[in-house]
């Protein structure tokens, strides 16, 4: 090894576990030394001809040892050692082969069960109670358990053969049982066609005392493919017929073999190797439906109606029916209905009345808030999501309103604070609610026909006050009613004289708008009236803008604010008799009187010639009261002059 190469390797460290780091040692330089190797340092200690000496005898005696190896090899002496090996080799593996063998088989031995184990047998106690001392022996099987098990055995054999003789006997007798009933459905199935028979003789005596039993029977084995609430809301509605309204007709409606189809399990069908090939070519040629009418074949099958529906007539006095139609919505577990009002005469409908009667509009706010655009079902949401429903509302045309008075119909309840997977229909909470919505029904269907027949009178000009009502005015009513239009909601929004109507939050989308207009001379009245889908129990609300002299409105004219309380607070005054379906034009003869008051008792400028423009022919007690200077707006009958409130 020269020189140059030793010095250009570097020395090894020795570092043991807990040294510290090479900045920070403390040591003396004769430890640190100890910890080092250096090659050129061992170099310079060892002689060079000692090194040179042991490097030759190593190598001779690896010579002398491989050619050692290589006559061991050409004598052939390894066969013999490796056969030696080869022999204990096999012995061992024999021997372990017999061990394996030996422990798979008392494994066997420790894992076999007898037949007799799966045997479910008495307790020892009632065993020795209740076995024969023959079988028991209780003085040999009570110290051996192999006997023991033997005798137990024994008896559980003498107990079982008992009961396959009382199973014999049982059998023998459901014999004759079976023969019984046979003969029993023989007589029953001979005693049908007779009881058909006189059924059938029987339909002209049950149409003559007004008593279709046949009829009701029909329609009560329809009613069995009913789904729950619809026969819920069948059978309550029944009772109340036949209880308090025998004017009440209730049918069912719709496909049967549809209603029973919907039960059946599919049925399993295997076509011959035509039609499959047929099949097959057909797919192939048909195209993969998009995602767009994949939704659409979704959202049908969740908005579909069962099959059956359930028809209510409720006839009013006047002759006028509400034919209402229930369905029930299988996938969204929630009841519709569609609403239509028929009267005994053809109907002149007027412009303003166009929404009285219609089916989308009839029926709402039956009870407050309940304006049946919403699913009352808090899961049909999630399921919406699914399909890409947004809202219930965009179908109700088609599918029918989900009112929460018809869910109660049905019997069924969805609690929002406690949600639940399945809803079952209560007869108890249908029949609770029966009897008020019934009579809500009728009110709301005489309530807009009456509204129907007064709006034809007041577009042609005319408040017609019945005579019942003729004492809250007084006889002369020179002010008159020259317009009854419709306005839609979000112009009514815009008139700046129903700001406080609108901040109260009484404008809702789903009330009715009107605007009237009452003249005398060159004063104008404007009257918009909101009307509520709960009229007449719920009064109209009208806000006025007089247009005499500027505008007055009740910002600007205490008078003009005392006018709207004569009309909206006074209200009870107007009602007239019950049901009060004059409140309306009650309110409007009302509003004609009391501009004639605020016109008849203005001052006359005398600076103007002439005679005065709105002479008084009112009799007020009193012209004016206090700073505001209130006019007497309140009538005194039969006195019949005006008088402050």
């Amino acid at each position: 090894m020269s020189s140059e190469s030793s010095k250009k390797r570097k020395p090894k460290v020795i570092r043991s576990d807990g040294a510290p780091a090479e900045g920070k040692r403390n040591r003396s330089d004769t430890e640190q030394e100890g910890k080092y190797y250096s090659e050129e340092a061992e170099v310079d200690l060892r002689d060079p001809g000692r090194d040179y000496e042991l490097y030759k005898y190593t190598c001779q005696e690896l010579q002398r040892l491989m050619a050692e190896i290589q006559d061991l090899k050409s004598r052939g002496g390894k066969d013999v050692a490796k056969q030696k090996v080869d022999a204990y080799h096999l012995q061992l593996q024999n021997l372990l082969y017999e061990v394996m063998h030996l422990q798979k088989e008392i494994t066997k031995c420790l894992e076999f069960k007898s037949k007799h184990e799966e045997i479910d047998l008495v307790s020892l106690e009632e065993f020795y109670k209740e076995a024969p001392p023959d079988i028991s022996k209780a003085e040999v099987t009570m110290g051996d358990p192999h006997q023991q098990t033997l005798a137990r055995l024994d008896w559980e054999l003498e107990q079982r053969k008992r009961l396959a003789e009382k199973y014999r006997e049982c059998l023998s007798n459901k014999e004759k049982i079976l023969k019984e009933i046979e003969v029993k459905k023989e007589y029953l199935s001979s005693l049908q066609p007779r009881l058909n028979s006189i059924m059938q003789a029987s339909l002209p005596v049950q149409e003559y005392l007004f008593m279709p039993f046949d009829q009701a029977h029909k329609q009560y084995e329809t009613a069995r493919h009913l789904p729950p609430p619809l026969y819920v809301l069948f059978v309550q509605a029944t009772a109340y017929g036949q209880a308090c309204d025998k004017t009440l007709s209730v049918a069912i409606e719709g496909s049967v073999d549809e209603a029973k189809a919907l039960f059946k399990p599919p049925e399993d069908s295997q076509d011959d190797e035509s039609d499959s090939d047929a099949e097959e070519e057909q797919t192939t040629k048909r195209r993969r439906p998009t995602l767009g009418v994949q939704l659409d074949d979704k959202r049908k099958e969740m908005l579909k109606r069962h099959p059956l529906s359930v028809m209510l007539d409720l006839k009013c006095k006047d002759d006028s029916v509400l034919h209402l139609t229930f369905y029930y919505l299988m996938n969204l577990n929630i009841m519709t209905v569609k609403a239509k009002v028929t009267t005994a005469m053809e109907l002149i409908t007027p412009i303003s009345a166009g929404d009285l009667l219609s089916p989308d509009s009839v029926l709402s706010c039956l009870y407050p808030g309940d304006h049946g655009k919403k699913t009352p079902n808090p899961a049909n949401q999630y399921q919406f999501d699914k399909v890409g429903i947004l809202t219930l509302s965009d179908y109700v045309l088609e599918l029918g309103h989900p009112y929460l008075w018809v869910q109660k119909l049905g019997g069924l309840h969805f609690p929002k604070e406690q949600p639940q997977q399945t809803v079952i229909a209560d007869h108890s909470l249908s029949a609770s609610h029966m009897e008020t919505t019934m009579k809500l029904l009728k009110t709301r269907v005489q309530s807009r026909l009456a509204l129907h027949k007064q709006f034809a009178s007041l577009e042609h000009g005319i408040v017609p006050v019945t005579s019942d009502c003729q004492y809250l005015f007084p006889a002369k009513v020179v002010s008159r009613l020259v317009k009854w239009v419709t306005v839609a909601h979000e112009d009514y929004m815009e008139l700046h004289f129903t700001k406080d109507i609108v901040d109260a939050g009484l404008a809702g989308d789903t009330n009715l708008y009107y605007m009237a207009l009452i003249e005398r001379g060159t004063a104008k009245l404007q009257a918009a009236v909101v009307l509520n889908p709960g009229y007449s129990s719920i009064p109209p609300v009208f806000q006025l803008c007089l247009n005499w002299k500027g505008e007055k409105t009740n910002s600007n004219d205490d008078n003009i604010r005392a006018m709207e309380g004569e009309v909206n607070v006074c209200y009870k005054e107007l009602c007239g008799p019950w049901p009060s379906h004059q409140l309306l034009t009650n309110q409007l003869q009302r509003l004609c009187v009391l501009l004639d008051v605020y016109l008849e008792t203005e001052s006359h400028d005398d600076s103007v010639e002439g005679p005065k423009e709105f002479p008084q022919e009112k009799m007020c007690l009193r012209l004016f009261r206090g700073p505001s200077r209130m006019k007497p707006f309140k009538y005194n009958h039969p006195q019949g002059f005006f008088s402050h409130r």
